[in-house]
């Protein structure tokens, strides 16, 4: 069929046809920051929400409605299922909320907080706590070495 022939609804039928964004199977542990930052990301779900249902003729455009619907409940989810982790602010073990620095084997130091998986930021120094490099730290103290990635580290800070 020629493309002449087909209906623009169709393609928005086919936008709006979005799937749920995946929640993770771990406990949803979060950090006070982690908290906020979910509490934030559901305030502009439902703003985007009701901006959708304000449009009055939700066929103009069902996609946004359908963003909105999608992160609507995948917010609210994460929102309930939340757990605030506090961390003891002293000692020396690696544990969730920590901040973990290490020295790799070539002399390359690098320090990486550990957190919730929705407010990891590998480039903004923060791993989740189900990531394969803290599952590697956790529990490991100052001057232990841990295996990542097939080399090994020193853990040489934890704050």
């Amino acid at each position: 069929m020629s493309v002449a022939f087909t209906r623009e609804e169709d393609y928005e039928a086919q936008a709006a046809d979005l799937p749920d964004r995946p929640i993770s199977p771990h406990p949803n542990l979060v950090t006070a920051s982690g908290l906020a930052a979910i509490e934030a990301e559901l305030a502009a779900a439902r703003a985007a929400y009701a901006a959708a249902q304000a449009l009055g003729d939700v066929s103009a455009d069902r996609t946004a409605m359908a963003r909105a619907t999608r992160d609507l409940r995948y917010w609210s989810a994460r929102r309930a299922s939340a757990q605030l982790t506090e961390t003891a602010s002293e000692g020396e073990v690696v544990q969730f909320g920590r901040t973990v620095e290490f020295e790799r084997e070539d002399g390359r130091r690098q320090a990486f907080r550990i957190v919730g998986e929705d407010e990891a930021d590998p480039a903004k120094g923060s791993v989740s706590y189900v990531s394969p490099l803290a599952r590697a730290l956790m529990g490991k103290s100052v001057g232990d070495v841990a295996l990542v990635n097939g080399a090994e580290v020193e853990i040489v800070a934890v704050r």
